[in-house]
Parts: C-alpha cells; structure tokens; sequence
C-alpha cells in the first residue's frame, strides 16, 4: 500500500515538473515576442518624408517636368529673351524717330501731290491720251454717223483708235474727279485739269488712279481695252471728251 501512494506521488511529481516545464516554454516564447514587438515598436511604422520647408515653392526639377510643359516653358523663356534683346537693339526713342521718319515721307508725298498746279486755261497743248487716228470727229452742232448704231447723232468727244492694252495718259496735270463705268463707254475717268476745264477718258481697262489723285501730264490711266458693243463696227479705241464748264467743246483744237 505505502510503495502504491509513493508511486502515485511520483507520477504526480513528475506530472507537475513536466506542466511547469511546460508553463516555462510558453513563458518563454511569449518573453521573446514581446521583445520582438517592443524592438519593432521601436521604428517609425511610417515612411519618413524628407522635410519640405523651402522646396514647395520651387519648380519641380526639369527631368520631371511633362515634355509639352517643358516645352511651352522654353518656348516662353526664348520669347522673354527675345523680347529682353529686343528692347535693347530697338529703343524707344529708336522706334520714335522710325515713326517721325516715315510720318515726314508721307507728308512729303502728300506735299509733292499737292504741288501739281491745276490752272490749265485752255491755251496750252493737251497731250494725246493715246496716239491713233481720229474714227469718229467731235461733232455738237452737226451730227455724224455712228456705224455699230448704224445712226447719226451728235458726238460731244473724240474717237481715237487705238490697240488693245495701249497705255492710255493723262493729256495734262491734273486731280482725278471719278473712276467710273458705264454700259456705252465703258470704264473710265474724269479728270479735273484747272481752269473749269475737264477731261473724260473712257474705253479703259486696268485703270492705275483713283479719285482724289494727282496726276501729271503723261501720267499712265490705265490701258486700252476691248470696245463696248455701242463701238463694235468703230473697233479698239479711247472715247476722249473735254468740256469747259458743262459744255463740251473740240478737243482736237487743244491736242497738241
């Protein structure tokens, strides 16, 4: 009976160490994970981000810029280089004496157009508005034959034959009145000479004035053209009228 109660004791001896044992392992382990824990506790869990006080303001650098920004930056940058070299090659008062020079040549061709006198007075010779025979006579208190219109009528110009694309010229100085066209002399201009005297040229094409213009003497008007269906049978030539006043008077007795 005693040997049973010693065996028993024994086993139960032996039961408790190998549970304290045991106790003693997971004691253990748990020892050296809340070590484990603390060293890691001991990190920043969290990325450190390099301090950016004084580099928000900043550019990014270059290499990190977008190719179309990069881009428009040089594109700027050259433009305000430009701008900066600009300004220096070209100053202010560099572009006022340009301004000043090109407003004195103006107003020296305004002043060289003005000073064509207009005073013709009928004594002197005209000049041709273009050479070529007379087809059809100036004729006011008569009338004379029209052959496209197959009529007679009166005739208050000249008809003067002439070649398709002939130089048509003013017959004195003179200050352009109009630039017109009409369906039976086609295109044409009138022309103030001075004096109450006037001109009309017609049968005209690629006229080279305007109205308001100052012409001299032998000055081109434009170039003969094709002949209006009132002149077809007549053929190519320049209509040349001349009044004085509002009344139409020989031109062949002031053409040189």
């Amino acid at each position: 009976m005693k040997n049973k109660i010693n065996q028993l004791f024994k086993d139960k001896l032996l039961l408790v160490m190998m549970v304290l044992g045991l106790l003693t392992i997971v004691a253990a382990a748990g020892a050296v994970r809340i070590r484990k824990g603390d060293s890691q506790n001991d990190q920043n869990p969290y990325l450190e981000v390099p301090e950016t006080q004084g580099l928000l303001a900043k550019e990014p650098p270059a290499a990190v810029l977008p190719e179309k920004e990069k881009e428009t930056k040089e594109a700027e940058a050259g433009t305000a280089k430009a701008a900066g070299s600009s300004d220096a090659d070209y100053s202010t008062e560099d572009k006022t004496a340009v301004t000043e020079e090109k407003s004195a040549e103006r107003a020296e061709k305004a002043s060289a157009s003005r000073a064509v006198t207009l005073n013709y007075n009928g004594a002197d010779k005209l000049g041709w508005p273009v050479r070529g025979n007379v087809i059809l006579d100036f004729s006011m208190e008569t009338t004379t034959y029209f052959p496209t219109l197959d009529q007679y009528k009166c005739n208050p110009a000249l008809i003067i034959q002439g070649e398709v694309s002939d130089p048509v010229s003013a017959p004195a100085d003179a200050m352009v009145l109009e630039v017109g066209a009409n369906e039976e002399i086609g295109n044409f201009v009138v022309l103030d000479l001075g004096g109450e005297y006037t001109a009309v040229c017609g049968q005209l094409k690629d006229i080279q004035v305007a109205k308001n213009q100052y012409v001299s003497q032998g000055s081109k008007l434009g170039y003969v053209s094709e002949p209006t269906k009132y002149y077809s049978v007549e053929g190519t030539n320049v209509y040349f009228e001349l009044k004085h006043g509002d009344k139409p008077v020989d031109a062949l007795d002031y053409l040189e």
